[in-house]
């Protein structure tokens, strides 16, 4: 006889949280001047996220095509799951000194879980977490992205 009374206590239980709860629901809905749900898509244009949302991993450039990249690969240790490859070349200053230069910045954003390591890792904050959050495709190569420009360089007072 306890099972039964016991039974019938957790559908009433039950039925009073879901009455409570349709009750918070039908609040909203008569007063809709307290709604505060985003309108996506409909209000991408006016759309800001948030400025610590991290989205994808970004090789800053300045107007003159050059960026703070020195090739040193902490970004790329510092990451867990392998989403950054630096791929870097050999290159003779004007010295004669041979330093190593990035020949591509691959970043894999399909493997990349934003934890921000790499961008903490960074001794010359070249690389950002943009505030981009559309990643939708249909071919998933397209989520491999090669962050250095074309014909871009070291910044100049960046040291190897």
């Amino acid at each position: 006889m306890k099972a039964i009374i016991h039974y019938f206590k957790t559908i009433f239980a039950a039925l009073k949280t879901l009455v409570k709860g349709m009750a918070i629901t039908g609040h909203y809905f008569i007063h809709p001047k307290e709604i505060i749900t985003q309108q996506y898509p409909e209000n991408r244009d006016t759309l800001k996220m948030f400025e610590r949302f991290r989205g994808e991993v970004v090789l800053l450039h300045n107007e003159n095509n050059e960026h703070r990249c020195t090739g040193c690969s902490a970004c790329e240790i510092a990451c867990p799951n392998g989403t950054i490859e630096i791929i870097t070349k050999r290159v003779e200053t004007p010295e004669g000194r041979k330093v190593k230069q990035i020949d591509r910045f691959v970043y894999h954003l399909s493997m990349c879980t934003m934890c921000n390591l790499c961008i903490l890792a960074c001794p010359t904050d070249a690389i950002v977490m943009s505030n981009d959050f559309e990643h939708a495709v249909f071919d998933r190569s397209q989520l491999t992205k090669i962050l250095n420009k074309p014909g871009s360089k070291l910044m100049e007072g960046v040291r190897h």
